[in-house]
């Protein structure tokens, strides 16, 4: 067999292989891009996992890592939509420490000596993430609207607000740490008690897979409906099985994780129950944190996808000029899209903070970095109009995997540094390549 264009033999069996795959991915319209990230974030888990001793893939670590990407992924789906505006935000790190020390203040002071409530109160964590809420939508808009209306550069207003929003975040308690939190609010941060348990997690993965199930089904409905081309059935049911197997064995994993003993003996002791001589099993299942960036992340999805917002972000990102002259005011849909930014920060402080149980100066630093780190990896293009929220998700999986397991093989910070670094600009360079093939 010879190609037609070239005249040079081909590889019978390897064309083949080619048109098989190629038949694979259209019938189940996969995005090769988001094979190619999740086939690199098996690899480095294998690798990492067989680099320090068979620590990384043990349901300590997997659990603890998904607590810890959670406050970084939340806020990358607000980057994303920055990033497709071929805005910027150097903002994040600084404004979630800023946050952060906010809603301690409200919490451990404010609340009490100014309004009396005393420790316990099940206001205090509700009226303290609403003071930074509140806040985190003021800076938004005041940061946006500079952008917008004032028509300075996203890049030079944020990296004033990284510099501006740090300062504040120590000025408000001239460098002290601000702790204990309170308790309830605490449990945003994840631990033995900001868990959901073993079963309450088992309900969650099913109602997660009928879901999936739900949205395929309706997905088949609406295409019919509109006479759109239909994917074959045996690609509906394997992607199906694909995410309702992920999510099952996610669920597996975090009630593989068991209390701490101590932890255990003391809730025993409390509720009178008998420790069998083996030890007791409590499981952690899946916590509070995961299931907010999880929340997080079908609101913003449904946002950028099912939303008329979501489409003029998109065509802004793509064309400025065309959008404005289509009657699209970009003016007050770039002021909206960092109130959003705004949001998610006091999102991801409050997560943040309360897996400290502090609110410190050092909460979020640098993590502007690995918010858009996150962001391009996911594929978010810095020249704007693409990008995905779940991309942006998995991303902040990745770079998060790549610093714990890091810590792990006990790599010194400066060379975490390097790495990331690294890796960021080699996504960077792989997206350009991309593009200029597609």
């Amino acid at each position: 067999m010879t190609d037609t264009t070239t005249g040079q033999p081909v590889d019978t069996a390897r064309a083949s292989e080619i048109g098989a795959v190629g038949r694979f991915l259209k019938a189940t319209e996969l995005d090769v891009r988001m094979l190619g990230m999740v086939a690199a974030l098996i690899v480095i888990w294998v690798v990492l996992h067989l680099l320090s001793g068979r620590l990384f893939l043990t349901p300590r670590n997997l659990w603890n890592l998904s607590v810890q990407t959670s406050s970084v992924a939340i806020m990358a789906t607000g980057m994303v939509l920055v990033i497709v505006m071929r805005n910027i935000d150097l903002s994040v790190g600084s404004l979630e420490g800023v946050l952060g020390m906010v809603m301690g203040v409200m919490q451990t002071e404010i609340l009490i000596r100014v309004f009396g409530l005393s420790l316990g109160n099940p206001w205090i964590w509700l009226l303290a993430l609403a003071a930074g809420l509140l806040l985190g939508v003021v800076i938004g808009a005041f940061q946006g609207f500079v952008i917008a209306y004032m028509e300075v550069p996203s890049f030079i207003v944020t990296l004033g607000g990284l510099l501006v929003w740090r300062g504040a975040a120590w000025w408000i308690t001239s460098g002290r740490t601000v702790a204990p939190l309170d308790a309830t609010f605490q449990l945003m941060g994840g631990g033995p008690q900001g868990s959901i348990g073993a079963t309450w997690s088992w309900v969650v993965g099913l109602v997660s897979c009928l879901a999936v199930a739900a949205l395929l089904v309706n997905g088949r409905r609406q295409r019919k409906r509109f006479k759109f081309p239909q994917r074959p059935m045996w690609a509906e049911v394997f992607l199906g099985a694909v995410a309702c197997a992920a999510i099952l064995g996610a669920v597996w994993v975090a009630n593989s994780y068991p209390w701490p003993i101590g932890i255990v003996n003391r809730y025993a002791a409390a509720h009178n129950i008998t420790v069998p001589e083996g030890g007791l099993f409590i499981a952690h299942g899946i916590a509070i944190p995961v299931l907010m960036a999880v929340a997080v992340g079908i609101i913003m999805t449904f946002v950028t996808n099912r939303t008329r917002f979501g489409r003029y972000v998109f065509a802004i990102g793509g064309n400025p000029e065309a959008a404005n002259l289509a009657g699209i005011n970009t003016r007050w849909i770039t002021m909206k899209v960092f109130i959003i930014m705004g949001v998610l920060a006091t999102v991801s402080a409050a997560i943040s903070s309360a897996r400290l149980n502090a609110s410190t100066n050092a909460l979020g630093t640098l993590d502007e970095l690995l918010v858009i780190a996150a962001a391009v990896i996911g594929g978010t293009s810095l020249a704007g109009g693409s990008g995905t929220v779940l991309g942006a998700m998995l991303g902040a999986l990745l770079m998060q995997s790549l610093q714990s397991g890091m810590v792990l093989l006990g790599i010194d910070s400066p060379l975490q540094s390097i790495v990331v670094g690294a890796v960021l600009v080699i996504a960077v360079w792989l997206d350009t390549v991309y593009r200029k093939r597609v």
